[in-house]
């Protein structure tokens, strides 16, 4: 196995031995051997003896399949040679141990060294004089590095080594450029790397970022990645490596909750990472001086990197707005080759990424929003975990109504609702937690543009909306009138919002509200004139029936009206002028048993309920007898049932039966009779 040697101070020695071509004065100033003018820069050197090293060696690297120097060369163009001369390569190859002649580069991986080299020599693009050469000039090579000119004591060009190579036959013209006759073969940094490098074979991919202490997080991502068996494979590959600032940049961009490589610990940001890496490998070997404008396509599927012409270099995009610069070229491997660059490139899915954490979630968003802080204070009243549900993953679409339409359905519910810490009772609170996950459908993130005429969405409240696109976007409930979108599409890390304009109420709420505007049996007495008298006995009786017949119930109260008080009152005889005249503790239980033998308590039954016969107990605990026979009529302990004038009369807490005639239970009866 050959052994490449260190060159530092080799390289010293070698221009003892350099071969100086010398002219005479009948040649003007041609080299020996050179043809006239007329020939591209290859025959011109494999027409010159002194630089059939150089055409050897152009032979030896286009051995490799992927290389054509000799074709470029020959080709039209316009290019700048700086031609080493055959004692120049002999000199080279004393310097190396195991390289005895150009033969001894053997391997692909040798070829494509002294390829390297070679392009070293050649710039692109520009057939340069010597007259237009400066002091201190830099020039870019087909290799990528550059050299530079001095022009002290004549023309000298200094490589990535300590000795310079002089320009000893300088504007040699030839049909396709140019060609400088050099006294030296130039090395590159590269070349001086991988000569320099350990004895063993060449380091792959891995080996070399493990080795490469600015390349460390990038070592860290592809080990947190599961990558390393991936990038240490056969190949080709090309790496676009980014370097220690690169990852710095891309963690402060991530924000707080990313401060290494560390807190990417979910299964979906090392997925995340694994694709960023995989976006930075080219499954070909890409060499500084192949590079071209365009695009490649990337290990990372359907998703690819722009080479972008940059003055007389390139830079790399990425999904984002931002270019990374390419710091350092042509990093050999044994299965292929990596360039540094000084930036992380992105593809769109980390661009996604870095977005969502920057985007608010619901809660936030609704927060956030002035026009949302009564939507943000019932999630608080409501106290059911909402706000964490909302603040979580998701995804979720929110219809947020506006503090507008808030304020409308409060002034809907009446004046027992003033504001939302109205709801104070288990009962109410339970209902706004219905109403407000009726806003919310769960496990979609659904956009305006992905609604469709009257699409059924199930809410987590299990109440379905409908959505009218009729003359917009409209989202219809359990009322008669539908809420507009007025804001659509507010894009949260967690879902979307679409704020709407008013409260969407479930089919639980739309009978609350109209349990509020509907009265109770003593309301609905009161605002009747002919039970006024009902009302009266009510309160006379000081039992407390005022109170419980406006209690939550269900209740059925069969009403007599003014004019059967008035037949009671009659019958009772002249002691009895008015309800007033029931003042006796003993009174007022006999008017208060009366009372109770008109209601029935646990069920408000409507007329159509009523049966033939049906035997109905009352809250007195007698009970009365329903005959249909003619109409519908009641049969007290009288021998005088008492007729249903005015039925089915709703309230709140239950149904009113207006009837023609006061009940008596038997109790009554036998205590007037007493």
């Amino acid at each position: 196995m050959k052994h490449l040697l260190r060159l530092s101070n080799v390289l010293l020695l070698a221009c003892m031995s350099l071969f100086v071509l010398s002219c005479d004065d009948d040649d003007e100033g041609n080299p020996p051997d050179m043809e006239e003018m007329g020939t591209n820069i290859v025959v011109t050197a494999q027409n010159t003896e002194a630089l059939s090293s150089l055409v050897a060696a152009l032979s030896k690297a286009d051995e490799n399949a992927d290389s054509d120097l000799i074709g470029t060369l020959s080709a039209d163009g316009s290019f700048t040679v700086f031609a080493p001369t055959n004692d120049a390569f002999t000199a080279l190859l004393n310097s190396l141990d195991g390289y005895d002649s150009l033969d001894d580069f053997d391997t692909e991986e040798e070829k494509a060294l002294l390829g390297m080299i070679l392009k070293y020599h050649v710039v692109a693009g520009t057939a340069a004089a010597s007259t237009d050469l400066s002091e201190g000039q830099e020039i870019t090579t087909v290799q990528g590095e550059t050299v530079t000119v001095s022009l002290s004591g004549g023309v000298f060009i200094s490589d990535a080594t300590d000795t310079d190579a002089e320009v000893v036959m300088a504007d040699v013209e030839n049909t396709n450029g140019i060609v400088h006759v050099i006294d030296k073969v130039l090395l590159p940094q590269a070349v001086i790397d991988a000569l320099n490098g350990e004895e063993e074979a060449m380091d792959d991919l891995v080996e070399i970022v493990v080795a490469t202490e600015s390349l460390s997080s990038l070592e860290a991502a592809v080990l947190k990645a599961n990558l390393a068996t991936t990038l240490q494979a056969d190949g080709p590959f090309t790496v676009f490596a980014p370097t220690e600032d690169a990852f710095v940049a891309l963690l402060d961009v991530l924000g707080d909750d990313y401060n290494s490589l560390e807190d990417f610990d979910t299964e979906a940001e090392i997925a995340l990472l694994r694709d960023i890496l995989l976006y930075h490998v080219v499954p070909a070997e890409v060499l500084a001086a192949d590079l071209a404008a365009g695009t490649v396509a990337t290990a990372l599927m359907d998703n690819s990197i722009e080479v972008i012409a940059s003055g007389e270099t390139f830079v790399i995009g990425d999904a984002s707005e931002t270019n990374a610069n390419i710091t350092a070229t042509d990093i050999m491997a044994t299965n292929g080759v990596a360039h540094t660059i000084d930036k992380v490139l992105l593809p769109q899915s980390a661009i996604d990424f870095v977005a969502s954490l920057n985007m608010k979630n619901i809660v936030e968003i609704a927060q956030e929003t002035d026009d949302l802080s009564l939507l943000v204070d019932a999630l608080i009243k409501a106290n059911a975990g909402l706000v964490d549900t909302l603040s979580g993953d998701g995804p979720f679409t929110v219809f947020a109504p506006t503090n507008a339409a808030f304020a409308a359905l409060l002034e809907a519910l009446g004046d027992d609702y003033n504001s939302l810490e109205d709801f104070d009772t288990e009962a109410e609170i339970d209902l706004l937690v219905d109403i407000l996950t009726y806003h919310v459908v769960s496990g979609t993130a659904a956009f305006s543009t992905d609604l469709t005429d009257g699409q059924m969405l199930n809410t987590v409240s299990e109440d379905m909306l409908t959505v009218d696109l009729t003359g917009g976007v409209f989202i219809a409930d359990a009322t008669d009138t539908p809420a507009a979108v007025t804001t659509a599409d507010v894009e949260a890390s967690n879902g979307v919002v679409h704020i709407i304009d008013k409260v969407l109420l479930p089919q639980a709420a739309v009978d609350f509200v109209a349990s509020l505007q509907t009265p109770n049996i003593v309301e609905l007495a009161q605002s009747v004139d002919d039970l006024s008298l009902l009302v009266d006995a009510l309160i006379q009786a000081d039992a407390g029936l005022v109170d419980a017949l406006s209690g939550e119930g269900p209740f059925t109260v069969f009403a007599p009206t003014n004019a059967a008080f008035a037949a009671l009152l009659d019958s009772l005889g002249d002691a009895y002028n008015s309800l007033a005249d029931f003042d006796t503790p003993e009174e007022k239980e006999l008017l208060a048993g009366i009372l109770t033998y008109h209601v029935v308590s646990g069920a408000a039954v409507a007329s159509t309920d009523l049966t033939n016969g049906q035997v109905i107990t009352t809250l007195q605990t007698e009970t009365i007898t329903v005959d249909l026979s003619s109409g519908v009529q009641l049969d007290d302990k009288t021998d005088t049932n008492a007729n249903v004038t005015g039925a089915d009369n709703e309230a709140s807490n239950g149904i009113v039966h207006i009837v023609d005639k006061v009940l008596l239970p038997q109790a009554t009866l036998d205590a007037l009779h007493n």
